[in-house]
């Protein structure tokens, strides 16, 4: 295993970051309600791991297993968010609606954050890329299906977050809803001329208007 960092490792690393700062954002929110928010808190970072709590990185990594180290996070971060989204459902199904909207503004802040102005919607679905977690670059669960000035259309090939929610005893459409209103806030925040959209059978597109 490498010692040393390199570009992607810090690419991940920010993809894991953004994925804790929606956790952040909903333990926020649960505690506004009433919810036991740090009860579940200790107990999930007890279960899974606690967040990296933005360390730079070269601070917390484990250089003589970098990937092993990256892998651990990846789970622990899709674990606790998982286990949050559940325990909030299972206290009221109508809370869902809320979460919705907080996703929806967070793809929203990511959109702002994005320094590039991308030009076609391969470089939308690559920026894209720079913030939602997909595992590791090696599992390649995005297959490209076409690629144009018009549209950007890709299959995802295998579910990586399944066994994270049967894990903790949730179901996997709550973290597809969620996800798709991020990224459709995403694509309509970075660039009002094009629309995300996916399919059942895993195919998404992002077309021009």
């Amino acid at each position: 295993m490498s010692l040393f960092l390199g570009k992607i490792h810090f690419w991940l690393y920010n993809k894991i970051l953004w994925t804790e700062k929606i956790e952040e954002d909903v333990m926020k929110w649960a505690e506004d309600k009433g919810l036991p928010a740090d009860k579940w808190a200790g107990q999930n970072s007890e279960k899974y791991g606690a967040s990296m709590g933005k360390e730079p990185l070269e601070n917390i990594i484990d250089t003589s297993n970098i990937h092993g180290w990256l892998q651990e996070r990846i789970e622990s971060a899709e674990l606790r968010q998982a286990s949050l989204v559940t325990l909030i459902l299972s206290e009221d199904m109508s809370y869902k609606n809320e979460l919705l909207e907080l996703f929806r503004r967070q793809g929203e802040s990511a959109a702002a954050a994005y320094q590039d102005k991308p030009a076609t919607p391969e470089e939308i679905f690559n920026a894209l890329n720079d913030f939602i977690l997909e595992g590791m670059p090696c599992d390649r669960v995005n297959e490209v299906m076409s690629s144009n000035e018009k549209e950007f259309v890709w299959r995802t090939t295998t579910c990586l977050h399944t066994p994270y929610w049967e894990r903790v005893n949730g179901d996997i459409k709550h973290f597809y809803d969620l996800r798709r209103e991020w990224v459709t806030a995403f694509v309509n925040a970075i660039d009002h001329d094009y629309q995300y959209s996916t399919a059942s059978d895993g195919v998404h597109r992002i077309e021009r208007r």
